[in-house]
């Protein structure tokens, strides 16, 4: 059997440059809630975005979802869950990862360090460092399905005027 042969062309169509990536603020039903406020980047398949006009810059996601996070100190994600596999790598600063239906339970992670949450797992995570940093997260799954959040997490995005459109995708009013 031989092997696919790839042209150039057809691979530079497989390269997402950092500096080409355009982020969502509202990507999630709590990015306007303090504290969670960050940008996201899809930079392989949708993931699980909430935000509809996010484009991810490499759109065949085979397997996986690859998405980078940025978030000034103190902020990051609430509580939520996955049906998938997600996996967490701070690419800068340090980032705690937390578990459990209150997330009474965490672990820092220093640049480079690599996390694998289980599916249905309640999971946020924190810039618990100094400076603006950078996480990458990889879920599982070719399609790997809605973000479950945490029913308070729904109150407190109620009152920020964040809500779901029929399809599931945030809406601001």
């Amino acid at each position: 059997m031989a092997n696919m042969q790839v042209s150039k062309e057809e691979m530079l169509k497989r390269v997402a440059r950092w500096k080409g990536l355009v982020p969502s603020e509202y990507a999630f039903v709590d990015s306007k809630i303090p504290g969670h406020e960050r940008l996201i980047y899809n930079v392989i398949g949708n993931g699980v975005t909430e935000d509809a006009s996010l484009r991810p810059a490499i759109p065949d996601a085979r397997d996986f979802n690859l998405t980078y996070i940025k978030a000034d100190p103190g902020k990051g994600a609430a509580l939520h869950s996955h049906l998938t596999v997600e996996v967490f790598t701070p690419l800068s600063g340090q980032w705690a990862v937390m578990w459990g239906d209150r997330g009474e339970t965490e672990v820092v992670l220093d640049t480079w360090d690599t996390i694998s949450v289980p599916p249905g797992v309640m999971r946020g995570f924190r810039n618990v460092g100094k400076e603006p940093a950078c996480l990458m997260a990889i879920l599982g799954g070719t399609d790997p399905g809605r973000v479950t959040w945490s029913p308070e997490v729904l109150e407190k995005a109620k009152e920020t005027g964040l809500r779901f459109d029929r399809e599931g995708n945030v809406i601001q009013g």
